[in-house]
């Protein structure tokens, strides 16, 4: 299985790797969402701008995550990620993600290791190459 992402240019004007995603809203549609992949991040987290989106009603942050700007109040909601492979079916993934309840914490959602673990998460600059590998397909690099 192979699920690809791409380098984008952020608003902030720095190329990131990234993943188009969609959600489980509250209402059975899927929502897009835009996942920068991030393999220091201990978890997947919801910006504050898709948890409304995705329409969970919650009720005050009582987790708190930390990362490079300190610790921000955060929620836990039960959903499902789907995510496009590159033979054009989807997988999905089923679990407890985290929320950013404050809409300054967090400008794009967050895949963390409690997803990427799940495959080999390849970010390549070099060669421009953003994708998730798992089961039999394989990364391997040719030089010329």
């Amino acid at each position: 299985m192979r699920v690809d992402g791409s380098w984008r240019i952020c608003d902030d004007g720095v190329v990131r790797p990234v993943l188009l995603t969609e959600a489980k809203s509250t209402d059975g549609t899927w929502v897009p969402v835009l996942f920068l992949v991030d393999c220091g991040a201990d978890r997947t987290v919801f910006s504050a701008s898709v948890l409304r989106e995705l329409g969970f009603q919650v009720g005050p942050a009582i987790n708190q995550l930390e990362g490079v700007g300190g610790a921000v109040a955060s929620v836990i909601l039960g959903t499902s990620i789907r995510m496009k492979r590159s033979d054009g079916t989807s997988v999905s993934l089923h679990g407890e993600f985290a929320a950013f309840t404050d809409p300054a914490a967090l400008d794009m959602s967050v895949l963390g290791r409690d997803i990427t673990n799940l495959f080999a998460a390849i970010v390549d600059r070099p060669r421009d190459v953003v994708c998730l590998l798992g089961q039999k397909h394989r990364y391997v690099i040719v030089e010329d």
